[in-house]
């Protein structure tokens, strides 16, 4: 009995008057929050005291929640209450009360010194939030006052509980300040007003941290506090007493973690760098803990290794640029860079053995950033100083890259392979990045290395070093043209050479292969060397996306001089293929790696080989179009309709006039007869609709049928023309029975290449008709299930005006239900939905005048669109489509000025319309402005952004920060 009441106190009070905030009320929702084991109670809970958080009442029972006899989970609620209130509703507090809020917190700072220390943070925070409202005109020496009041002997707390609620109070200071809401204005005078007063903060912290008598537990604090307010943007020069303390600290264990973090963020203050003297100072202190980092790296103490390495990399990646310039310093600079040098060549496997590594990647970029940003001079001497410098960054990054033994690295887990696979991918990056400053001497560079290694009879070498230094090659071919490079021949004929005993040297030979593909393309000679390595690993499962990636791309770049090598290709494709050693994405891949291949073959040839590879699929499929639809056969038709349209994608005999280029892309003409792939299309056309008229009520079914009509479309452009009419009636038929999205989509391609074309015109007509009036059938019985057909039909819409607006002419077509079903649509909470509603109406709009029944729905209905519009914009939609709305409206102004100027003002007209936040003179500023701007429509964009803020209560606040 006691528990329900305890029950509905609490979570019935959410909807009760708010007398019921009351102490006994929150201390029992607070009971239900914490030990109640039902989560929506729990949940009921934390509604109820969010809002009771906020309510008048708070200041009444917020003290109250504070006293002595309450646990430290209710003390807790009691003083985030009080923060919420000072820091969110400022406002609300008279002035002549400031004084003895300010009293009572310090009261309740002074009195939790000695006990929960959660509660002091909370209460610390309230004071600082209660400082930061009144600095500086109604408190101008708060800091000052702060330490005087803390520093008192008549305290009845003894003097180190003092001493650390101080501290923690001046380290949540500038912690809130940071993400306090205080407007612009107001945030740079409290600014100015701190940076002053940390005059009484340093000299403290100094004292304090160099004073042999202070405990561990304050130095640290101490630490914290100094980290605190260094973000700031304190001068560094006034730091630099601090600094120099915690480089001093960090010989203490306890204090190393804070004394890290502390210069760490002295040093990465972005005005940091106007302190060039200062930095310079920095420079010997971050050498004298290269004994430190060694022993460390020496008894594997990862922590402390990874915390100078931070120092370290925080100095030379923030200020390179700065100290550079500082020429007659290069040797001390110089003796940084090799220090981070040594962090990034830690020794150990990232990640298992060591962490550090990682974080020196950037700062190679930002340095060779800076020296290629100097003067012609300037850059020559320094050059002259780093290129050996980067030289050995290359030989210590491919040792960092390489694999550990193959029995070590069984026993690493999946994460920490995947994260040493990121880690190779950061040390890839790099090394593409540091080609810009060493050219073609650095292909040169690892062609001498792996030469040596294969070529050398005195040792063994290890399948690690060799797969590091290909992976180095890989790196750079993959985005650098190295068509020029001398070296390549050379490593093409070394690659054969390679033993290759392990899968991911195996790979790495392959992708490196794949990044010569282009490179192969300008040498055909050299393709047999190669080739036959691509095809032998093409029978191997664990090199699967290897091998198939890289003959992919070089049945892609080198298409034309492949025939003499067709035959073979397919013939182990197509064993690998019946043998299914791949995964279905590879499977994919590897025909469309074959329509590569097939497309620079005499059509005979083609046809040829396409019956080799197609008819056991055929077979297969027809065998499985006479069974009844059950999951496994479901799985073996989408594999084979996926097979065929992968090869139909790039399965294309004629050649692009470069010269046209984009959506109005056309072929050459083909002089050798009908195209190969629509044969084939029409050969199965049949055994297609067997398929579809069993699998007619399976989405994945229809989506692979249309995905290969779509993507032949698309690669054979006016090639499938044969096809267009028999396609289109297989689509009507489809659609009538059931309704897909993939059929719109397929019915969207076809307008969009053949609709303007007279002999295509009458069967694209007859089956945009047919949709249309399915889909607008859908809409009468309720289209909420269907928001992909209906995201569908509004593209297809907008495409059918945009390619071929005659399609709107036709009397049959109802345009006015169609207005009407888009409006609909702009309501549905689906984001692309109402993306795709908004471009038909943007597409529609302009037509008004050149379409008659467009411009007669536009004024019967248009003010139904607009309405629809400001709701939208009133709160309905999300903010992100805003742009869109925008956008209509911009249309409607373009295009149909008199009537929206009539429309607007009798839209907005209605008190609470679209939103109950608006006055009337803001209604009528955004109708004046909206139809001022004719020209502009990034203007109108942000207007709409304005006005949609002003319409959610969300202008002026912290959650526009973003938008």
């Amino acid at each position: 009995m006691e528990r329900r009441e305890e029950q509905s106190g609490a979570a019935g009070a959410g909807a009760a008057s708010a007398l019921d905030f009351t102490v006994e009320n929150v201390e029992k929702a607070l009971h239900q929050l914490y030990y109640d084991p039902n989560i929506e109670n729990k949940n009921l809970a934390q509604k109820w005291l969010m809002q009771a958080q906020v309510s008048p009442q708070a200041w009444h029972f917020s003290w109250q929640l504070l006293q002595p006899d309450k646990v430290p989970e209710i003390q807790y609620f009691g003083a985030s209450a009080l923060h919420i209130k000072i820091s969110r509703y400022w406002s609300d507090i008279p002035t002549d009360q400031y004084e003895s809020l300010k009293a009572q917190l310090f009261t309740q700072i002074t009195r939790f010194a000695s006990g929960s220390k959660i509660v002091l943070t909370r209460l610390c925070v309230a004071l600082a939030s209660l400082a930061l409202s009144m600095m500086p005109d109604a408190w101008p020496c708060a800091v000052a006052d702060m330490v005087r009041l803390f520093q008192a002997e008549d305290s009845p707390v003894d003097g180190q509980g003092r001493c650390l609620a101080l501290l923690e109070l001046l380290t949540v200071l500038p912690e809130e300040f940071q993400t306090s809401r205080l407007p612009q204005y107001r945030k740079g005078l409290v600014r100015t007003s701190l940076a002053v007063e940390c005059g009484a903060v340093f000299p403290l912290l100094e004292q304090l941290l160099q004073q042999p008598s202070s405990p561990s537990c304050v130095r640290q604090k101490v630490l914290k506090c100094f980290s605190s307010w260094v973000q700031l943007e304190v001068p560094l020069q006034d730091c630099e007493a601090l600094i120099q303390a915690a480089f001093a600290a960090l010989q203490d264990s306890e204090l190393f973690d804070s004394s890290v973090e502390a210069i760490v963020n002295a040093i990465s203050q972005p005005d940091a760098q106007r302190y060039v003297n200062t930095l310079l100072k920095l420079i010997p202190l971050v050498l004298g803990l290269q004994e430190q980092l060694r022993q460390a790296v020496q008894n594997g103490d990862m922590e402390t290794s990874h915390g100078i390495c931070r120092i370290a990399v925080a100095l030379g990646e923030n200020h390179s640029r700065a100290l550079l310039d500082q020429v007659e310093h290069w040797q001390s600079f110089l003796a940084l860079v090799n220090m981070i040098m040594f962090c990034t060549g830690i020794p150990g496997h990232y990640p298992v053995n060591e962490t550090t590594s990682s974080l020196t990647l950037t700062f190679w970029y930002t340095l060779q950033d800076d020296i290629l940003s100097f003067e012609a001079e300037k850059q020559a001497v320094y050059q002259q100083v780093y290129r050996p410098v980067y030289f050995q960054l290359v030989d210590v990054l491919l040792h960092k890259a390489q694999f550990p033994s193959d029995e070590e690295y069984g026993f690493w887990s999946s994460d920490e392979k995947e994260q040493f696979r990121i880690y190779r991918v950061d040390i890839s990056d790099t090394l593409m990045y540091v080609y810009e400053m060493l050219g073609a001497e650095l292909l040169s560079n690892l062609y001498d290395k792996l030469g040596r290694l294969l070529t050398s009879s005195e040792e063994p070498y290890s399948w690690q070093h060799t797969e590091a230094l290909l992976y180095g090659f890989q790196s750079i071919a993959e985005t650098i043209d190295v068509n020029y490079s001398d070296v390549v021949p050379g490593l093409i004929g070394l690659i054969p050479r390679i033993s290759i005993s392990n899968v991911q040297l195996a790979d790495t030979v392959m992708f490196t292969i794949g990044a010569l593909s282009e490179w192969l393309a300008d040498h055909p000679v050299m393709i047999n060397s190669v080739l036959p390595l691509v095809l032998h690993a093409l029978g191997n499962p664990e090199l699967s996306v290897s091998s198939v990636s890289t003959l992919k791309k070089i049945c892609r770049e080198c298409k034309y001089d492949l025939p003499p090598y067709a035959a073979n290709i397919v013939a182990v494709s197509q064993d690998v293929l019946m043998k299914q050693i791949h995964k279905t994405s590879q499977c994919m891949w590897l025909m469309q790696a074959l329509g590569f291949l097939l497309s620079a073959l005499q059509v005979e040839e083609i046809l040829k080989n396409l019956h080799s590879l197609i008819s056991p699929y055929i077979q297969q499929l027809e065998k499985l179009a006479e069974e009844i639809p059950n999951p496994s056969n479901k799985l073996a038709i989408v594999h084979i309709l996926g097979l065929l349209s992968n090869l139909f994608t790039t399965l294309d005999i004629s050649h692009h006039d470069d010269d046209h280029e984009g959506p109005e892309l056309r072929k050459l003409p083909v002089p050798q007869g009908p195209n190969p792939v629509v044969v084939v299309l029409q050969q199965v056309f049949q055994l297609i609709q067997k398929v579809l008229s069993k699998w007619l009520n399976d989405a994945q079914v229809v989506e692979a049928v249309c995905a290969i009509f779509e993507k032949s479309v698309k690669t054979l452009l006016d090639d499938f023309a044969p096809m267009v009419p028999q396609l289109c009636e297989m689509l009507g038929r489809m659609y009538s029975t059931i309704p897909q999205a993939s059929a719109l989509d397929l019915t969207r391609q076809l307008v969009h290449i053949f609709a303007h074309e007279p002999a295509h015109f009458p069967p694209i007509e007859a089956l945009f008709l047919l949709v249309t009036s399915v889909t607008l059938t859908l809409f009468q019985q309720g289209p909420r299930d269907h928001p992909d057909i209906v995201d569908s039909f509004m593209q297809l819409l907008a495409q059918a005006l945009k390619r071929k607006p005659d399609l709107f002419l036709c009397e049959r077509l109802d345009v006015k239900a169609v207005f009407q079903c888009a409006v609909l649509a702009l309501k549905f909470p689906e984001a692309p939905t109402v993306k795709a509603s908004c471009g038909f109406f943007t597409e529609l709009l302009p037509r008004c005048g050149e379409v008659e029944s467009v411009g007669k729905v536009v004024q019967e209905d248009g003010r139904m669109l607009l309405i629809a519009v400001l709701e939208a914009i009133g709160g309905q939609a999300s903010r992100s489509l805003m742009d869109c709305f925008a956008d209509i409206l911009f249309a409607l102004n373009k295009h149909c000025f008199s009537l929206l100027s009539m429309w607007i003002k009798e839209a907005l007209q209605p008190p609470g319309f679209p939103s109950a936040r608006l006055s009337p003179e803001q209604k009528d500023t955004f109708s004046q402005q909206i139809l001022r701007e004719r020209v502009n429509k990034r203007r109108v964009k942000e207007m709409v952004k304005e006005f949609t803020l002003l319409c959610r209560g969300l202008h002026g606040t912290d959650y526009t920060a973003d938008y």
